[in-house]
Order: C-alpha cells, then sequence, then structure tokens
C-alpha cells in the first residue's frame, strides 16, 4: 500500500447519500440499501472516491435518523446488517470507500438507556448517562437555565408522567437536556460507560470494513460544569467559553479516537460537522493526534462575491496548513439550501444558509444553476477534499413550496411553524423522467415519502444522460480531469492577477506539476482568455468571442 492509498482522504471527493431518499429498492417509497445497492454503478462512474452514508439505524426519525435508537444496527426500513456488509463489499470491489454518519451529542428517546433513565428516577446510574437536572423555582417548574434549542424553544424537557401497575405516577420534577428536538436527549460525556459504549460502535463498524466516520455537531458534546447561562456578548460565541459549544475537553474525545482509527490498517479517518466560525479555532479539531478533516462552512456560507469567497478560501487553507491537514469543501448538504436555489438571489454577506434565510429573496431559477455549476468548477479546482451531495449531479433545486401537511422536519413545529426547515434539499431523487415518482422507486411504486415536484422531470438521470451539456456530465468530466491532472488534488495554489469581480488561481502538485489555472468570473464585464490557454473544461459557454462571460468558471491547461 502506498502513501497515497493511505493519504486518499487528503484530495479524495465523497459522495453524501441521504439514504431515504437517494434510491428506493423494494418500492415502498422510502430510500433504502437495495436502492443504493442499484446505484453504486452510477456513483463509480460519476468518479467519486468515497459514500457517506446519513443515519441507517433504528430511529423513529423525528430528526430524518439522527435521533438513533441503536448505533449497531440497521433500521429495518432500509435494510439489514448483511445487506450493509454486501453494501461496503460491492462498494469497495467498485473502489469505492464508506464513511458512516456517528451522532455523539444526543439518543433518540427511544434509546433503551434513555427508557431506563426515565423508570429509574433521580440520582440513579441510568439517569447519569444524560444530562438530568432539578428544575429552578420554588417549584422546580421551571428550566434549570436558558439554554435554547437548535430548532426554537427551551432546551430543556420535564420528565413527563409515567404509568405503573395502571395508575399514572407523576413526574419526579426533573428536566433533562436536549440541544436538538425534544426527542433527541444530550448524552453525558462525563460518564465514563458514554465513552466506551460510542467507542465500542466505531470498532463495531470498522470491524465490517467501514472506512471512517463523520462526526454530527462535533463541537457541541462538552457542556460546563454547573450549566450556567448563555449570557449574551459574555459566553455566547465559540471561543472556548462557550457553555456547550467548541469546549476544549472536547478535543480529549477525538484524540481517543483517533487513536481507534488509527490501530486499523489502514488506518480510519473522521470529518468534523463542527460549525465553528473562526478558522483558527476549528484547525483544532485537525491536529495530528485528533481527527484528519473537518468541513470549511465558511466556503459554503460565503456569498457569490469574489472577495468574499477568496478570503474564506485564503482562512480555510492558512489554518488547515498550519496543522497539517487539507481543508475540507463544500456546497450543499441534507442541513442547507441547496447551493443552486440559494446562489439564485442577489448575494449578500452574512445572509444566511438555509431556505427560511433566503426564501423572502426573489429567484432566479436559472441563473441559480449557471452560477451553482460555476461554483462547482470552483470548488473541485481547490486544494483539498470536496464533498458533493446527492443530487447536486442533476442540477437539483430546493424545493421550496412543499405543502405544509407533508413537512416533516421537526423545524416546522419546533418554531411554531414558522419555518419551513430542511425537507426542500431532502426530496426523492428522479432518476427516470417517465416513470412514476421519476424512477425513484423499483417495482409498483408507492408514494414517495416526500413528494417530487414537476420540474423535476427536467433533472432526472435519464435526461441528463441523453443531453451532452448537462450537470452530469459536467460533472463526471470535471471529476476525470481531476483524477487525472496531476496539480490537482493535494499541492498548493497560487492567485494570480485578474479583474476585479473574478478569481485566477494557478495549482502545482507537491511535485511541482503545474499547467493548470482556473479563471472564475463571479460578477465582471467578460474576460479574455490568456493567449496561450487550452480550455479544459468550462463550466457554461463562452461569448462568441470566446471570452468568459460572468458567474462562469473555466479549467485551462498553460
Amino acid at each position: 500500500m502506498t502513501a497515497h492509498d493511505l493519504d486518499w482522504w487528503r484530495n479524495a471527493v465523497v459522495y453524501q447519500v441521504y439514504i431515504r431518499s437517494f434510491a428506493d429498492g423494494n418500492g415502498d417509497g422510502t430510500g433504502d440499501l437495495a436502492g443504493l445497492r442499484s446505484k453504486l454503478d452510477h456513483l463509480a462512474r460519476l468518479g467519486v472516491d468515497a459514500i457517506w452514508i446519513n443515519p441507517w439505524y433504528p430511529s423513529p426519525l423525528a430528526d430524518g435518523g439522527y435521533d438513533v435508537a441503536d448505533y449497531r444496527a440497521i433500521n429495518p426500513m432500509f435494510g439489514d446488517t448483511a445487506q450493509a456488509e454486501a453494501l461496503i463489499a460491492e462498494a469497495h470491489e467498485r473502489g469505492l470507500k464508506i464513511l458512516l454518519d456517528i451522532v455523539p451529542n444526543h439518543h433518540s428517546d427511544e434509546h433503551e438507556w434513555f427508557r431506563a433513565a426515565l423508570a429509574a428516577g433521580p440520582g440513579s446510574p441510568e439517569r447519569d448517562r444524560y444530562v438530568f437536572r432539578d428544575g429552578r423555582g420554588p417549584d422546580g417548574s421551571e428550566p434549570p437555565n436558558n439554554w435554547e434549542s437548535m430548532f426554537g424553544g427551551p432546551a430543556w424537557e420535564r420528565v413527563p408522567e409515567r404509568s405503573a401497575g395502571g395508575a399514572s405516577i407523576a413526574t419526579d420534577g426533573q428536566w433533562y437536556l436536549h440541544l436538538f428536538d425534544v426527542k433527541q436527549p444530550d448524552v453525558n460525556w462525563e460518564n465514563p460507560e458514554v465513552r466506551a459504549d460510542f467507542e465500542r460502535t466505531l470498532r463495531f463498524w470498522f470491524d465490517r470494513g467501514v472506512d471512517g466516520f463523520r462526526i454530527d455537531v462535533a463541537n457541541s458534546m462538552i457542556k460546563q460544569p454547573g450549566l450556567p447561562d448563555v449570557v449574551e456578548g459574555v459566553n455566547d460565541i465559540q471561543d472556548g467559553g462557550h457553555p456547550y459549544l467548541d469546549r476544549e475537553e472536547v478535543h480529549d474525545i477525538y484524540r481517543a479516537w483517533r487513536a481507534i482509527g488509527d490501530s486499523y490498517d489502514p488506518p480510519k479517518v473522521f470529518v468534523a460537522e463542527a460549525w465553528v466560525p473562526d478558522p483558527e479555532r476549528l484547525a483544532r479539531y485537525l491536529r495530528p493526534d485528533e481527527l484528519q478533516t473537518a468541513f470549511s462552512f465558511n466556503f459554503l456560507t460565503a456569498a457569490w462575491l469574489a472577495d468574499d469567497l477568496r478570503r474564506n478560501i485564503d482562512d480555510a487553507i492558512a489554518e488547515n496548513t498550519a496543522v497539517g491537514a487539507p481543508a475540507t469543501w463544500v456546497l450543499s448538504n441534507h442541513d442547507v439550501c441547496r447551493h443552486p436555489s440559494r446562489l439564485a438571489r442577489k448575494p449578500e454577506a452574512g445572509r444566511g444558509w438555509n431556505l427560511d434565510d433566503v426564501l423572502d429573496l426573489p429567484a432566479d431559477p436559472e441563473l441559480g444553476l449557471r452560477r451553482a455549476r460555476a461554483a462547482t468548477l470552483l470548488m473541485l479546482a481547490l486544494p483539498g477534499t470536496a464533498y458533493l451531495y446527492q443530487g447536486e449531479e442533476f442540477g437539483l433545486p430546493e424545493v421550496e413550496d412543499i405543502p405544509v401537511d407533508r413537512l416533516d422536519d421537526p423545524t416546522w413545529e419546533l418554531s411554531g411553524r414558522t419555518k419551513r426547515g430542511r425537507d426542500g434539499c431532502r426530496v426523492p431523487l428522479p432518476w427516470a423522467a417517465d416513470e412514476p415518482a421519476f424512477g425513484f422507486s423499483a417495482g409498483r411504486p408507492a408514494t414517495p415519502w416526500l413528494p417530487q415536484p414537476d420540474v423535476f422531470a427536467r433533472h432526472a438521470a435519464d435526461v441528463q444522460e441523453a443531453d451532452p451539456d448537462s450537470v452530469l456530465h459536467l460533472y463526471r468530466d470535471a471529476l476525470a480531469i481531476r483524477r487525472a491532472h496531476p496539480a490537482l488534488g493535494g499541492g498548493g495554489l497560487t492567485w494570480l492577477d485578474s479583474p476585479e469581480g473574478t478569481l485566477a488561481l494557478a495549482r502545482t502538485s507537491d511535485e511541482g506539476d503545474g499547467g493548470f489555472t482556473a479563471l472564475v468570473n463571479v460578477s465582471a464585464p467578460p474576460v479574455s482568455l490568456p493567449e496561450d490557454a487550452e480550455v479544459l473544461l468550462a463550466s457554461g459557454p463562452l461569448t462568441p468571442r470566446g471570452e468568459v462571460p460572468a458567474d462562469t468558471t473555466v479549467w485551462l491547461r498553460q
């Protein structure tokens, strides 16, 4: 095994699968392992290196599977462990690695530990696995502190009444912490049982051939002793002093996890989902004895403005390089508005990245798709790792008008029905324009679990396949060039002089190989190409004079 094989994650392209919406193999309207296995050849032909699968564990799906009831089993709606093991083997046969999701901040309230904690009562070892506290006020009827749920409302829920022998037993007065949905109780990472159980989960899946894990909300597991109130302007920012975000003690957990991953041959890989706005603090998760990679979300949140893009790219590369880690780029995922729809609006720095942040702005879908194609070629030209979200290779937009009676994301109810949440980026994929449910389901398909809009027909895989100028062919061509060109993937980046409103970058490999330039016209008048340049790939058509128009990226050989 070569050093390149060991360090595959430094310049990989990883494809994210939200399994519930990827492909339905048994016709029940929900994606599953059979559907994913049937599309492995699509992913191999696309040219990605690995697949990251969102939670496939048993779950009541209160938060799209991020409320896990059993970390060492498969949700029956998706398949079983034997099918999971077959998927891993079949992916490996195609040269595709497999990353899973692990959710370490909280369990489902249907996890056997939490049920035992409710039954055991205050002060019990079972309750110490979670964050239970007495309430404030004379009768304990007020939450223990002022922390708020990420989904809206208080982050505390009082222990409910329970039944015993047919009789109702009043609440014991305690409250439990849930930084997310009320059905997602936070676990207590000060408890050695919790740490040991998650380490057991890592080994369980590593032993079955999984190549790594994406760590959900990797910056929010440790809580400050005493659970103090969040004080605005004092401890409400992530600088190590926040009561539950980006605390220093979390790094001890990742040192232990890295040691477990490194005990395998080849070593296993981790990627952190840590919404830490300061690139220097994010880089702390990537020190040599901690995690290998972490998403550079500041790139995702950057406005479609040349200066904003360059600043966020520079910050990410500089801080990651300082700890010997690659930057990890992403434009869309299961938690944010798809980038063709974000980019369909007038760019505003700091506007936000969720559908609810942009829904009030006028949208131009054709402009959004043009910018999305350009943004993708920019991302794939950068040094480091890139993540793609399922369906972006078809140019899928956000579904912005799902009927409210079909919304599934808990954000809708927890916000008092004021925020639509994340369902619009989770709509089942279209594979065949003229088939029921656009080919999402096999056999005699049921209604998909989220409704698909008519516009998905033009984005279906078979339509994209037939059009040589489609987004699908652009992605295939870009990934083929990225894999073959010695200056792409790893290596360095040099900014070149270019007109205002544009970006121009040159790439060189670690061995000094060059000859690659990317020119991104973000918002300028058409830009002329260098006389000696050969166009390798363009995100859209050039002008009749061979110039690069606004919202277009070209890759050049020089």
